[in-house]
């Protein structure tokens, strides 16, 4: 996802007046859109699919990130260990 400073960098202006334009651009291209006031960054427009896809992709690097965290917390399970752990979870669900 690269920012092209002449074609996705919008004034807030510009939206209000075209809006309609702005989402059938966002729907096309897929590509975020940067509005501006008073020539400084304060929004970002995407397009709703684009936003799901990247909400996922972030909750995934989370996930790892924690999951690298307790590798080096030592808090980690052998096999056999997290496989008596699934088995007594599993046991108060039957």
């Amino acid at each position: 996802m690269d920012i092209s400073i002449s074609k996705d960098i919008e004034p807030l202006s510009e939206f209000r007046k075209k809006s309609a334009d702005f989402v059938k651009r966002l729907k096309k291209e897929k590509q975020p859109i940067i509005l501006t006031q008073h020539g400084k960054s304060a929004a970002v427009l995407m397009d709703v699919s684009e936003y799901e896809r990247f909400t996922k992709k972030l909750e995934m690097l989370e996930d790892l990130l924690e999951a690298k965290q307790q590798v080096e917390q030592g808090k980690t399970y052998t096999m056999d260990q997290a496989r008596e752990r699934i088995e007594k979870h599993l046991s108060k669900w039957k």
